[in-house]
């Protein structure tokens, strides 16, 4: 190790050894959080926030339904507006209605931007976004309590609607602010007849401003973003803490099997054009092409479409869509070219045609190797194992990754459950994630 690393570590395990311990209610049980007396952020706080804010738009079944530009939503954002405030943070609001928080540092550096999103899915859970971007305040409230003062300016951000439940557009805050959504999305129509732009200006914004929310080249040192992981990997591992590897890029194609509708009655089995049957076969197909595969990549048939959808008719049109991801694009291409290989087969087996077009390409975004080694040392000095793992979920950290180098860290999801009322995280792993995080920030501040 290098002397000035040895300098960093020096001063940063002073800070890491500061605080006192900290117990929380559980269940009405007080929970010890794990080496509690090393931890700086205060568990407690934080898990009354978390409660607090899954009082908007809680349903009965214990989740949430908050979606993004909302009238749900709104006195939620006015709630975590209120929390940044009383940590101190400049607050603003920029044109697409992201919300940052800002804390001074004691250089002129770009700024060190963490946080998540507070918007959830149909039915959801209260963890998805919600602990990072609560978990962000609280790193805040840990480093005034502990006077810390950072060289880069520390900005928290709540990015506007990431789940794309409304408009069907995700990370739509985020990419508007990296410069990838622009001013076309101002027309788009929700359910109601609502375009973005309506809810903009019920947000207090002029859409007519909209790309002045883009962020500048070379204004992000770099990015962080805690979450919980949203699939078993951690949970069935009993690893505290993942060190995100990327985020997978996926590949998505609009398939149509055409066949001919014809009397389900008296059309001999061995002459009909069964698109259903073909479509059926195909699904199957695409799920044996990516279970051939070694590594974490998986494939999705989401829905079946049979036209004409009567039960005495042969189903002469079928539309499904396929999806694909993984962090290697290569690998993504290769099961491709095997499930058209497997389709065309089907056809000529089936007597029909399929014909598949290319609706959505996000390219994976690998994180910073250096910000998963400062994620890897911070969960070191807790006595934290680790696993290094890809997100197979989209985030807002895959568009700030066109701006600045980023990473991540996953905290365990219970049964692999998210998007879902079940969904749920430990408070003693929601409080690993937000130190981890506190602790990352700094290393990667001083690095």
């Amino acid at each position: 190790m290098r002397p000035r690393a040895l300098i960093v570590l020096a001063i940063l395990s002073s800070f890491f050894s500061s605080a006192s311990a900290q117990s929380v209610p559980n269940s009405g049980a007080p929970v010890q959080t794990p080496a509690a007396s090393k931890f700086h952020i205060n568990l407690q706080r934080l898990q009354g926030t978390l409660e607090k804010l899954s009082e908007f738009g809680r349903n009965p079944e214990g989740g949430v339904t908050r979606l993004a530009y909302s009238e749900t939503e709104l006195p939620a954002r006015e709630y975590v507006i209120g929390l940044m405030k009383q940590a101190g943070l400049e607050v603003r609001t920029d044109a697409a209605a992201n919300i940052f928080g800002r804390r001074a540092g004691s250089e002129n550096l770009p700024v060190l931007l963490f946080g998540s999103h507070i918007d959830s899915v149909l039915k959801g859970g209260n963890f998805d976004g919600d602990v990072g971007s609560l978990g962000a305040i609280e790193v805040i409230n840990a480093l005034n309590q502990g006077a810390v003062k950072t060289r880069h300016p520390l900005e928290v951000v709540i990015w506007m609607n990431e789940e794309g439940n409304h408009f069907g557009v995700g990370t739509m805050g985020s990419g508007i602010a990296a410069g990838l959504i622009g001013s076309e999305i101002l027309e788009r129509k929700d359910e109601q007849g609502l375009t973005v732009a309506d809810w903009l200006r019920r947000y207090g914004q002029d859409p007519a401003h909209l790309t002045d929310a883009r962020i500048a080249r070379g204004a992000l040192a770099s990015y962080l973003e805690l979450h919980i992981e949203q699939g078993p990997n951690l949970d069935e591992a009993k690893v505290p803490i993942g060190v995100v590897q990327g985020i997978v890029g996926l590949n998505r194609w609009r398939c149509v099997a055409t066949g001919f509708a014809n009397h389900a009655g008296t059309t001999p089995m061995d002459r009909r054009k069964d698109a259903l049957a073909a479509a059926s076969r195909d699904l199957l197909a695409v799920r044996e092409v990516v279970r051939a595969e070694k590594g974490r990549q998986v494939g999705t048939v989401g829905y079946v479409k049979a036209e004409p959808g009567a039960v005495n008719v042969i189903p002469g049109r079928v539309e499904f869509p396929i999806e694909l991801r993984d962090l290697d694009a290569a690998k993504i291409e290769r099961m491709w070219d095997q499930v058209q290989q497997k389709l065309k087969q089907i056809d000529k087996e089936e007597n029909v045609e399929t014909r598949c077009t290319e609706f959505d390409n996000v390219t994976a975004a690998r994180t910073d190797p250096s910000i998963q080694a400062a994620i890897r040392e911070a969960a070191k000095s807790l006595g934290l194992a680790t696993m290094d793992l890809p997100s197979g979920a989209v985030h807002d950290a895959q568009q700030m990754a066109k701006l600045a180098p980023f990473g991540m860290i996953f905290v365990p999801s219970r049964d692999g459950i998210s998007h879902s009322p079940k969904e749920f995280t430990s408070w003693p792993d929601v409080a690993n994630g937000a130190e981890v995080l506190y602790r990352s920030l700094l290393l990667v501040d001083a690095r």
